[in-house]
């Protein structure tokens, strides 16, 4: 007797590449609190980048300036040291406006290099201290697309950062497919994921600071999910490459240069779950794989999470994607947009249905 498995077993040659891309992860450590030099390192990265062909760069969560690990807040619960307002100061002075002068370089080098770049960031406002945990996002062609802040700190992440809103869950077209981006453990949020998945993204970024074990499982998980590629990009960095104890205090002691905070893990996975680069626990590396973005549609065969595998007569996700302020003033008669406030608007309009 033939068994069914024999019956359906793929033909060699039934799958011809067609829409093939090159995309890149970039696992590499920033040159901690200091955005020049970090910016410098950046393009040397890409430059390398371009020579083999990579097409969409990305780089690790808050990649600009750097992300403190081990940084010691001295933060408990009724009580903070100074040494959380010392680490707070270093980060507000090196971190990202938007737009500004750091925005302008990304802008240069990714025209220069003909690379579509998703770049983590720590982003400050010209007026507010607040920060932000970011993605941007900048064209081959050198144009910024904008970005996208993370909605959610994640642990003593929110003793330091702001809360995103929903005017910021774009996802833009590029050499490569559509792009978007979830940053860390964003990416534990299903809500969240739904969304993304609802606008079409084929190329999905989840730059992070997570290099325990189980992001792994996270990242394949959420491929075969959304059945699209998913990057996942972390730094690998030691404790030198941070500033010294006097200027940065941190658990591990300066003279610990060669202690590893944090080991990377960055990966690339297909639209089935397939590991096609990584993920690396032992060195910095820049990650790269050719993809057919035929993959997607071929993924979704079987499963579309927001399509034909949906069920919106028993399910309805509503999604608030106009800006949040902390402040306007007339209420009543506001329309909050990203940059400014202007005309009336009725409250319906804030809302997105997903189905």
């Amino acid at each position: 007797m033939i068994k069914m498995a024999q019956i359906l077993e793929d033909k060699p040659g039934l799958i011809v590449p067609q829409k093939l891309v090159t995309v890149g992860v970039a696992q590499y450590s920033a040159v901690n609190f200091d955005l020049e030099a970090t910016l410098n390192r950046l393009e040397k990265i890409v430059k390398d980048a371009s020579t083999k062909g990579v097409q969409l760069l990305l780089f690790p969560e808050a990649f600009l300036p750097g992300y403190p690990h081990g940084g010691d807040l001295g933060a408990v619960f009724g009580n903070h040291a100074m040494a959380g307002r010392k680490i707070y100061q270093l980060w507000h002075e090196s971190a990202v406006e938007i737009p500004g002068p750091a925005i302008t370089r990304l802008s240069k080098v990714a025209k220069d290099n003909n690379i579509f770049l998703v770049v983590g960031v720590i982003e400050k406002e010209s007026i507010s201290s607040t920060l932000y945990c970011t993605a941007v996002f900048v064209k081959e062609d050198g144009t910024y697309l904008g970005k996208h802040r993370k909605l959610m700190p994640t642990n003593i992440e929110r003793l330091t950062w702001g809360l995103g809103d929903g005017s910021t869950l774009p996802v833009f077209e590029s050499p490569v497919g559509r792009v978007g981006a979830v940053i860390c453990w964003e990416n534990y949020m299903p809500l969240l994921r739904t969304t993304m998945y609802s606008k079409g993204l084929q190329i999905y970024c989840a730059p992070t600071a997570d290099n325990g074990d189980n992001w792994q499982y996270t990242m394949r998980h959420i491929a075969m999910e959304g059945r699209c590629f998913v990057l996942g990009c972390n730094q690998f960095t030691r404790r030198s490459d941070y500033p010294p104890d006097n200027v940065f205090p941190n658990a591990i002691s300066d003279k610990d240069g060669d202690r590893v905070l944090c080991r990377g893990g960055s990966i690339i996975v297909s639209p089935l779950g397939e590991v096609l680069a990584g993920p690396n626990y032992s060195s910095e590396e820049l990650l790269v794989a050719t993809i057919d973005l035929n993959d997607v549609i071929r993924g979704k065969y079987d499963l579309d999470a927001t399509g034909h595998y949906n069920r919106p007569d028993v399910f309805t996700l509503y999604v608030n994607e106009k800006p949040n302020p902390g402040i306007v003033t007339g209420i009543q008669e506001l329309k909050v947009k990203e940059q400014g406030v202007d005309e009336p608007t009725s409250g319906k309009e804030q809302i997105k249905r997903v189905e």
